[in-house]
């Protein structure tokens, strides 16, 4: 029995580049166009999660009314909740404290900025939601619309990364990542990809 995941982030929100976190931003026309170009006109899915927030959730309804596909919801799917750096950009931040993002990027679990989420408890809504869906969705293929974070919880969940590691992992605008389960042993299949010529 094969479970297929794809994990897809979001497009390019309103706003661009910032530490988003849970503030609601929707898609851009840019965002939108990105994430239409990424799954192609043939998608292979057979349902489709997403994080409730309207950079995925607007997209996914799409998708999923273009093709008829069954659609849920899930809040542990939102993104990492940020604290003071929510809204704020990565030269803000800097700005403010030099050298503050590469120590958190070297140390993710014990550099946090004031008020944020835990590592390990975002991580751990994130498996919880994963291992639903597996249950769940067990010998077909999903797509989950997500976050950066969620894409790298999820990775750091089904190939034992370290969470400390986690932010080693890029993840690019309305990128796909493929992971496959036989028997509960996840492999990666490809990442940061699209499904076209796939």
């Amino acid at each position: 029995m094969t479970t297929t995941l794809d994990l897809m982030r979001h497009g390019e929100p309103v706003g661009g580049r910032k530490y988003r976190g849970q503030i609601d931003d929707p898609l851009s026309e840019k965002g939108w166009a990105q994430m239409h170009a990424a799954v192609g006109e043939a998608p292979p899915w057979t349902h489709i999660v997403s994080s409730p927030l309207a950079r995925c959730s607007a997209f996914a309804e799409t998708l999923a009314a273009r093709h008829g596909l069954p659609l849920a919801f899930d809040d542990r799917l939102m993104e990492v909740g940020f604290g003071s750096w929510e809204g704020r950009t990565a030269a803000e931040i800097e700005a403010d404290a030099p050298g503050t993002l590469a120590r958190f990027k070297a140390d993710p679990v014990n550099v946090r900025p004031a008020g944020a989420e835990p590592l390990a408890e975002f991580h751990a809504r994130v498996a919880a939601a994963l291992d639903d869906l597996l249950a769940r969705h067990a010998d077909r293929h999903v797509l989950l619309v997500g976050h950066a974070g969620v894409m790298r919880m999820a990775l750091a969940w089904a190939l034992h990364i370290p969470l400390e590691h986690a932010y080693r992992i890029e993840v690019a605008t309305a990128s796909i990542t493929r992971l496959r389960f036989d028997a509960g042993r996840a492999s990666l299949i490809f990442h940061g990809g699209s499904l076209h010529g796939r």
